[in-house]
């Protein structure tokens, strides 16, 4: 047997999230990948490498290892051992970006199985405000992962037969995962569906729902894939309509009118602002854009208020780098609107984060132009290594951490599709560090009122 994939995920100032895979050893499976082989898991643990005399265990057998470790202590180094049957699980290969899978030092690279090392970060200052789970690249409908227009040699990765559509099982278990992680809103950034169909988006209302009340609960921006079809009717506003000033209970709110799926929304002293980064014609493979009036209103509302804390979505990302795969324009927002938004931004102290999908990789960025501002890019839903960010709001600052989605069929098919784009799929889509997907940042966030609060709305923003 061989123990492999080993994955440092989340970090927080008390826990951390350790996966792997175990696979039978010399096997394959069609795709350079092992055949899965049931096991038990175990992490031991321990403040230094001599001395891991603590131990976290799976409650059950499985191929698919998840691992959680609670009660650490902030601003601690830990070394660990993810082990199955006695076997060393080894990290994920991330050569291409010169990445660490594993741990925030270089504490056990050259061995066969570590122990790796951590550091726990320091908590957000101040108190627990709220938590909201950031999401993005559902893609109900899809049937194959990692296809390439025009690339033949990519193979596309399948669900196995006789189980549910890959994007609804990890559809499912990210509302659940959110649920458990203690989210109190979620918002979700765009390619809710894998081609605009109507019966695909209303299946996402559908399970979305299952978190809670749209527009009040949770909210969604359009992607590329969530691109209007032909002259009449938009079916993505047809599942999440968008409505003016919240008046019919039924979406977000301060939005500009019917035909628009872009918004602002007050919850309670955080200010969030909805993008619709593909409001313009295309097929969906070139750059991001917002319409003439989309950008004036935009630029409106963040001198609105320009100190109030706000966090923006939208499906694309403003920039793209580092990445072990050629870049084009498609990737990203148009240059010159990304360009002026940073500019915007840089007047607008009160904004604090920009969420993108549209990559499906965990990236975070702080740009010159404006570096009170996290640029976070997130790993898609609906594909290795599959899950979300969960945004953490204290009063004196936040954290950003992202979870893989934790149940059985979603461990199962987060495996499955890590063979995306000739098996390097990680070395893109994981983060190069355990900062790419966790981080704490210090700043005032005082004017937050706590999950379940209620304030008055400001003028201007509903």
């Amino acid at each position: 047997m061989s123990a492999v994939n080993l994955e440092l995920v989340t970090l927080t100032e008390d826990r951390a999230v350790i996966t792997w895979h175990t696979g039978a050893k010399g096997s394959d499976d069609g795709f350079g990948h092992l055949v899965p082989a049931v096991t038990e898991g175990e992490v031991v643990y321990g403040t230094h490498p001599a001395r891991l005399n603590r131990t976290a265990a799976e409650g059950r057998r499985t191929a698919h290892h998840y691992v959680e470790l609670t009660g650490l202590e902030p601003g601690q180094t830990y070394y660990y051992q993810a082990r199955s049957r006695g076997t060393a699980a080894t990290p994920t290969p991330l050569h291409l970006v010169k990445g660490n899978a594993v741990g925030t030092s270089l504490h056990g690279f050259g061995t066969h199985g570590g122990p790796y090392s951590f550091t726990t970060p320091q908590p957000p200052p101040g108190r627990h405000l709220l938590s909201v789970a950031l999401c993005n690249d559902l893609h109900l409908g899809e049937t194959t992962a990692g296809l390439v227009t025009g690339v033949p040699m990519m193979r596309g990765i399948s669900q196995r037969l006789g189980l549910a559509p890959y994007p609804e099982v990890m559809g499912r278990a990210l509302v659940e995962e959110a649920h458990r992680r203690g989210a109190d809103r979620l918002v979700a950034a765009g390619d809710i569906s894998a081609g605009g169909a109507p019966r695909d988006l209303a299946e996402a209302r559908r399970l979305l729902d299952g978190f809670g009340t749209y527009g009040q609960d949770y909210f969604v921006v359009r992607g590329n894939h969530d691109r209007r079809r032909g002259q009449f009717g938009d079916s993505f506003l047809d599942a999440f309509p968008v409505a003016v000033g919240g008046r019919s209970g039924d979406g977000p709110g301060d939005g500009p009118g019917d035909g628009a799926a872009y918004f602002v929304q007050d919850l309670g002293g955080l200010r969030i602002i909805g993008l619709d980064t593909y409001e313009k014609k295309g097929n969906g493979a070139n750059s991001g854009g917002l319409s003439d009036e989309q950008f004036s209103w935009f630029r409106a509302r963040l001198r609105d208020h320009a100190d109030q804390p706000t966090m923006v979505f939208g499906h694309h990302p403003l920039t793209v780098r580092n990445s072990p795969f050629p870049v084009t324009g498609g990737q990203r927002l148009n240059r010159r609107q990304a360009r002026t938004i940073l500019d915007a931004y840089a007047a607008a102290p009160g904004v604090f984060l920009h969420h993108a999908g549209h990559t499906h990789r965990n990236k975070r960025t702080v740009l010159p132009q404006a570096r009170h501002v996290t640029l976070q890019e997130v790993g898609a839903v609906k594909e290795y290594p599959g899950g979300f960010c969960l945004l953490r709001v204290h009063t004196g600052g936040y954290a950003l951490n992202y979870y893989k989605t934790s149940s059985g069929p979603a461990r199962e098919w987060s495996e499955r599709s890590r063979r995306v784009a000739a098996g390097l799929w990680p070395q893109y889509a994981l983060g190069r560090s355990v900062c790419d997907r966790n981080s704490v940042t210090v700043r005032d966030l005082s004017g937050i009122a706590p999950a379940g609060v209620r304030r008055p709305a400001l003028d201007g923003a509903v």
